[in-house]
């Protein structure tokens, strides 16, 4: 059995054990996108360790419909994580806030997307924007874990609080694979480059990573999750002072837009 196969195997297993925890737990009440991006991860990998022998062309198409699909399942968990930060006064905010959450995060990856391009190797055009994709997400994806670990006496979370441990896992993985791809773009393989037995791996490595942060998941989810703390005064404050000056923003665009109104421009 090869390192490749051995690892997937573990990754496989920790999987599945993974999503009959949060099963069992019930840790779907508070992070349904979570638990679908589990399952989704341990069928995903499962296809594709399954369907490798076929043509390139082929398993390079289903890659892309897997790829694209998985990032749109990251960017609910990110979504999900950042509505789930604000629980102690989500009673307290707009209805609907929670889209405000999914609109910053998307201009966020408006942002980061040429970013993300500048450690672009030298792919065939249908492979770039693939690339750029999945840089794009593993960047949001370190950016929520750094925020959250950086203002987390302010955000009034913890180490034992599930937030922080589904970023802290994500994080992680996501700084060893961009280091690794950026890493990928200075090295040439080729028959006689010093680079070939290093180039796999590399990549060896994020599977590491990768089969790491499960286990981290695994034990961390069978612990007792900690009683979320309340925000500060000064704090629940602010946020509910930031979310009624973004309504009230929004208000006024809507009445100036909509026409027929005393305030529109066309009057």
């Amino acid at each position: 059995m090869t390192l490749d196969t051995g690892l997937w195997l573990c990754g496989a297993v920790e999987e599945a054990a993974l999503t009959l925890l949060l099963l069992r737990t019930r840790v779907f009440r508070h992070f349904p996108a979570f638990v679908l991006f589990i399952c989704w991860s341990w069928f995903s990998d499962t296809l594709l360790f399954a369907i490798q022998s076929l043509p390139a062309d082929t398993f390079f198409h289903l890659y892309e419909v897997q790829l694209v699909i998985d990032s749109t399942m990251i960017f609910g968990v990110l979504v999900e994580l950042s509505w789930s930060v604000l629980r102690p006064i989500r009673k307290s905010l707009p209805r609907g806030s929670w889209m405000g959450i999914a609109l910053l995060i998307a201009l966020a990856g408006l942002v980061v997307w040429p970013v993300a391009g500048l450690t672009l190797p030298h792919l065939a055009p249908a492979g770039r924007n693939l690339f750029r994709l999945q840089q794009t997400f593993a960047i949001l994806r370190i950016v929520v874990f750094l925020v959250m670990a950086g203002f987390s006496q302010i955000l009034s979370i913890g180490w034992r609080d599930r937030e922080l441990q589904v970023a802290t896992g994500l994080g992680f993985y996501s700084i060893v694979s961009l280091a690794v791809s950026v890493l990928h773009t200075y090295q040439v393989v080729g028959p006689y480059s010093h680079w070939a037995p290093l180039y796999h791996r590399m990549d060896e490595v994020v599977m590491v990573s990768y089969v790491g942060v499960l286990a981290y998941w695994v034990a961390s989810f069978a612990g007792k999750e900690a009683a979320r703390m309340d925000f500060s005064p000064q704090m629940e404050q602010l946020l509910l002072t930031v979310a009624r000056g973004a309504r009230t923003a929004r208000s006024r665009m809507a009445t100036t837009s909509a026409p027929g109104e005393p305030n529109s421009p066309e009057q």
